[in-house]
């Protein structure tokens, strides 16, 4: 190695620390979201409805584990609990499959879905990690017509959960 490449590599590696704490903070790592049929923060992304915030990271809905609300508690993105919006609801069959996009794999404690405050089914993954994409086969039993389900991911290892709308119509 000629002095010219050992002076710049070892200024390179004298600013490589210096660089890098000088850099903004990213973001913690993102998570997940309903993809198909399309949640409501999938609809935000894909500028279907107008929305804040959510637009630029539909995956990172989190809250605490309990709360039954689209927006997981997060002020951010509270646009997501107005029903009068103007979500479109994805025609479903009775037996229709949820796909969950994920941005960073968590270990897995449930799955659930909820119409109205009842659950309509729950996933056990037993603290197993998820890959890339997760999808359930979710039975509406007897309802039909505009439903909104609220699906959520509860994590394993955290009191967290990453929750998600979704605007369907049952057998339309």
């Amino acid at each position: 190695m000629n002095a010219r490449r050992k002076t710049a590599a070892l200024i390179g590696a004298a600013l490589a620390p210096v660089i890098a704490v000088s850099l903004p903070a990213g973001s913690a790592s993102a998570h997940g979201y309903i993809s198909t049929p399309p949640s409501r923060q999938a609809q935000c992304a894909a500028g279907t409805v107008s929305c804040g915030d959510i637009t630029y990271e539909p995956q990172s809905v989190e809250g605490p584990k309990g709360l039954n609300s689209c927006s997981g508690g997060n002020s951010r993105f509270a646009e997501l609990d107005d029903d009068s919006k103007g979500w479109t609801a994805t025609p479903v069959p009775r037996n229709a499959s949820f796909e969950w996009k994920l941005t960073a794999q968590h270990a897995t404690s449930t799955w659930q879905y909820f119409v109205g405050g009842q659950s309509i089914a729950e996933f056990d993954d037993n603290g197993a990690k998820p890959g890339a994409t997760v999808t359930h086969q979710v039975d509406f039993g007897s309802l039909t017509g505009k439903q909104k389900v609220l699906a959520v991911w509860n994590v394993a290892d955290t009191t967290n959960a990453f929750y998600a709308c979704i605007d369907v119509n049952v057998g339309g």
